[in-house]
């Protein structure tokens, strides 16, 4: 009759040969969440380059991750590694609309449709920002542009239909979405009707100048 604990030291050894790999692999996660996070901000600061060098370290470590995904899918895939996609997703797409303007795909950076779909929610929120970058730079025409974005992408993710609700935590998304895009467009109208009035005071100026020469 074998004995039971040449069996016990066996599973044991897989277990702590696991926990290492688990250990290991949510580090790379927070990692490559915070580079993607890091590569957005440097979008808003106008630094492209540092962004896309950050974003390439983010997809060295996805790249990493979905390889070790064949041997350990139940370490890999869980709540951590999707988030860490969503941001990863997040960074490319506004990296590539400011670059671009266009949006790039899953295929292109190698994310599931649901994390994409979830990444692109909440491009919505970085292009608020970039709306309030432009009007500080009294550039109303350009925030415009971005709050044309913000409602394509909620528009177009309402419009998924029945997949709307096959991904989770999209209508949440989609709901706070909602509100900045309201919010958003009142802050644009806002300057846009200062700068109208900017103008018109500017060129009553002007006409008053002309009659009293």
């Amino acid at each position: 009759m074998s004995t039971l604990k040449p069996i016990l030291e066996e599973i044991k050894k897989e277990l702590t040969e696991k926990d290492k790999i688990r250990e290991t692999t949510h580090e790379n996660m927070q990692k490559a969440t915070s580079l993607s996070k890091r590569a957005i901000l440097l979008v808003h600061q106008k630094k492209q380059e540092e962004a896309e060098k950050l974003i390439e370290n983010a997809r060295n470590i996805i790249m990493e991750l979905q390889g070790l995904a064949k041997e350990h899918p139940d370490i890999i895939y869980g709540g951590m590694f999707n988030a860490a996609l969503q941001e990863y997703a997040e960074a490319n797409i506004l990296l590539t609309l400011i670059r671009e303007s266009r949006f790039v795909t899953p295929q292109e950076i190698n994310v599931p449709s649901v994390d994409y779909a979830l990444g692109l929610a909440d491009v919505i929120g970085e292009c608020r920002r970039a709306v309030l970058d432009a009007l500080r730079e009294g550039d109303a025409e350009k925030g415009e542009e971005y709050l044309k974005i913000m409602d394509e992408v909620y528009v177009e993710l309402m419009a998924l239909d029945e997949a709307y609700m096959l991904v989770p935590g999209l209508r949440r998304k989609c709901d706070v979405a909602r509100k900045i895009i309201e919010t958003t467009r009142g802050d644009v109208t806002q300057e846009v009707r200062r700068k109208a009035l900017e103008d018109y005071l500017k060129q009553f100026e002007r006409a008053r100048k002309k009659v009293n020469r």
